[in-house]
């Protein structure tokens, strides 16, 4: 029988003393640069990628390019790891897929990456790119003015916006108005002026760069052909926005909004007052029982409510509008319908249209029984 070699005890000491300084020390030192492993890897597991990425190391922690640009990438629900990095790799953003794939999963990121779009960058290294994936809020918010909103309604929206502008800092915003448009040389705040329209904004945008933006959209609509047909009008662009406010929150049907126009305009021209309710709602303000800014119905002790936007006291236009009109409710106003009405009151059927009338005697015919 053979004898065993006395090297063999030897021999096998080293090779377990090899061991152990393999499973020690290697996910030590890929802990030191990378992070701490995801707790439910095996300790093969650990091992093995910590060993990967002690191999790729310059190819996960040194950008690409420097001077990578940034461009926008997408992860559609669902797909995988390996198709995300393949993408990476091909769109330049990283150096190699496979090392981007082994330290997701060593990290343990790569069961959290987000579907959605991203700003990314070769400039970042892989390993910022795989915490960057992790979350797909994305840097601009779209932001909605609708049409009849006044600022404050405006204002309450940016809670829910995703933007970070604290409504006081929008109210003193619309209180100092963007200079340099005629139609806002002498007004006292941007209300009237603030476009309804869907944007895209960064959501660090300032509060006085988020209300010049809603003027300069309002400027882009200002063409020089409704311009000169708020003269033909007999109005400035100021007066032609205030009473575009009144028609937009008037005018449930849209359809209707000439028409209505066409009212308030013959009321203008013949000296009578406006009697407009929206402007009554407008001056009684916030309804703490409703949560609403435009109270309904009103009764007939608030049409005595002692303001200069009340047009059942005073005659003429308020003194500013009462709300932000959409393009619908200029363009009425501009290119009002023709007729002699002088009166407007709802149907009885609830449908949102009007009865229009010529008379006080046919308007009174129209109400409700």
């Amino acid at each position: 029988m053979r004898k065993l070699s006395p090297l063999l005890p030897v021999i096998l000491i080293f090779i377990c003393i090899c061991l152990v300084v393999t499973l020690v020390t290697i996910p030590a030192q890929a802990a030191h640069i990378y992070g701490q492993p995801a707790a439910w890897l095996s300790l093969t597991q650990r091992v093995q990628y910590s060993a990967q990425l002690l191999w790729y190391d310059g190819l996960l922690t040194r950008p690409r390019d420097a001077n990578g640009a940034e461009l926008s990438f997408t992860i559609q629900p669902g797909e995988s790891i390996n198709s995300i990095a393949n993408n990476l790799e091909a769109m330049g953003f990283i150096r190699d897929a496979e090392a981007f794939r082994a330290y997701l999963i060593y990290s343990g990121l790569d069961t959290s990456i987000q579907a959605g779009e991203y700003k990314l960058s070769a400039a970042m290294s892989a390993i910022e790119i795989a915490h960057r994936l992790q979350d797909a809020t994305s840097e601009e918010v779209t932001f909605v003015v609708l049409p009849g909103w006044r600022m404050e309604e405006i204002a309450a929206s940016l809670s829910t916006s995703g933007l970070s502008i604290a409504p006081a800092d929008f109210f003193n915003a619309v209180h100092n108005p963007p200079r340099g448009y005629d139609f806002l040389s002498d007004a006292d705040t941007a209300e009237g002026f603030l476009f309804p329209d869907s944007y895209i904004f960064s959501r660090q945008i300032a509060a006085d760069e988020l209300v010049n933006e809603l003027v300069r959209r309002f400027a882009l609509r200002l063409s020089r052909d409704i311009q000169l047909a708020f003269e033909n009008q007999g109005l400035t662009v100021y007066q032609a926005v205030t009473l575009a406010s009144i028609v937009e929150r008037e005018a449930v049907r849209t359809e209707e909004a000439p028409l209505i126009a066409s009212v308030y305009l013959n009321r203008l021209r013949i000296g009578m007052k406006l009697e407009a309710d929206p402007t009554v709602q407008y001056a009684l303000g916030y309804q703490a029982d409703t949560n609403s800014w435009w109270k309904s119905p009103l009764f007939l002790n608030d049409l005595q409510v002692d303001s200069p936007f009340n047009t059942y006291v005073y005659g003429g236009l308020p003194p500013a509008p009462i709300s932000n009109p959409g393009m619908n409710a200029l363009n009425a106003v501009a290119y009002p319908a023709e007729t002699s009405y002088n009166f407007f009151r709802a149907k009885c059927d609830g449908s949102g249209y009007h009865n229009f009338a010529e008379t006080f005697e046919e308007h009174l015919r129209n109400g409700c029984q």
